[in-house]
């Protein structure tokens, strides 16, 4: 009686650890990611560093007045994913002439920039400073999705300019247009409101590309992401961080069902983000994402 008392809790023992193992394969499988890019082998060594500043001017504007340096680097990247950096007058980009999407998007989100007076100016257009083929109206008509912004028009209701800029169809990717009005939208307009309370923030954004192989729009192309991050980084008082990760088919869902720890987005996208910070903020905020303290 003994021997199988034994027997049956070793037996129970096993078939535990066995059930951990398949949850934990299940769950990282729901994560990772099966590169889009050519060359589908392991990266190794140094990531390229392609963004010293989101807005240079303000950074050294900063520095001249302070006497401090602002965030001097923003992302890295891994080094086989095809990069074409633009500069606009309110936000950067990595441009991507496989996915004809942007691979990042970063801004700096201020007070001063949340209100104003410039309409939206729905002025949709290619960038012609990306090669062809490239993103057209066309490509989008009669696609059912959305043309979805990454700076989004109600950060550039500032100024003129930026406004027009933030309708480039490099700032864009197709998107779910319930997730485009849904959720998205509400962690836009969740930005808006910390930047006013915060003073600023330096927000992250892009397409995760899920899948080995994805669907396309227009004759040009244009691949459809099977997600979307945003990381977002606060250095106003308590230094604090949060991300999301959101599936292109689920705006109707509530945003707190999408938030993540910015490590948890590095993870997911291979990208590092915000890597100048010092190691004692950086821990305290990537490695943690409470929604309750924004």
């Amino acid at each position: 009686m003994k021997r199988f008392i034994i027997v049956f809790i070793v037996t129970i023992f096993f078939l535990a650890f066995a059930i951990g193992q398949c949850n934990n394969t299940a769950e990282n499988k729901e994560l990772e990611i099966a590169s889009f890019y050519s060359g589908d082998e392991e990266i190794e060594g140094e990531t390229e560093i392609i963004l010293e500043s989101v807005q240079e001017e303000m950074t050294q504007k900063k520095a001249d007045e302070s006497g401090e340096n602002d965030i001097n680097e923003i992302v890295r990247l891994p080094a086989h994913i095809p990069s074409q950096l633009l500069y606009r007058s309110t936000y950067s980009l990595s441009y991507n002439k496989e996915t004809l999407c942007p691979n990042w998007v970063a801004w700096h989100l201020t007070a001063e920039h949340v209100d104003g007076d410039i309409p939206r100016s729905n002025d949709y257009r290619e960038d012609f400073d990306v090669p062809a083929p490239r993103a057209t109206n066309e490509d989008y008509k009669g696609s059912g999705w959305s043309r979805g912004h990454m700076c989004p028009a109600g950060d550039n209701k500032w100024d003129a300019t930026a406004m027009s800029e933030s309708f480039l169809l490099s700032n864009m990717c197709p998107q779910d247009a319930s997730l485009n009005s849904g959720v998205w939208n509400k962690i836009e307009l969740d930005c808006r409101q910390w930047a006013k309370k915060y003073g600023d923030l330096y927000i992250v954004c892009g397409p995760l590309f899920l899948n080995r192989e994805h669907e396309s729009i227009g004759v040009n192309k244009v691949v459809v992401p099977e997600a979307f991050f945003k990381v977002i980084l606060c250095l106003q008082g308590s230094p604090k961080g949060i991300g999301f990760i959101v599936r292109n088919n689920e705006g109707k869902k509530k945003r707190d069902s999408f938030v993540n720890t910015i490590d948890d987005v590095e993870r997911v996208t291979g990208m590092d983000f915000f890597p100048s910070l010092p190691d004692s903020i950086e821990s305290v905020v990537e490695g943690h994402a409470n929604i309750k303290l924004w």
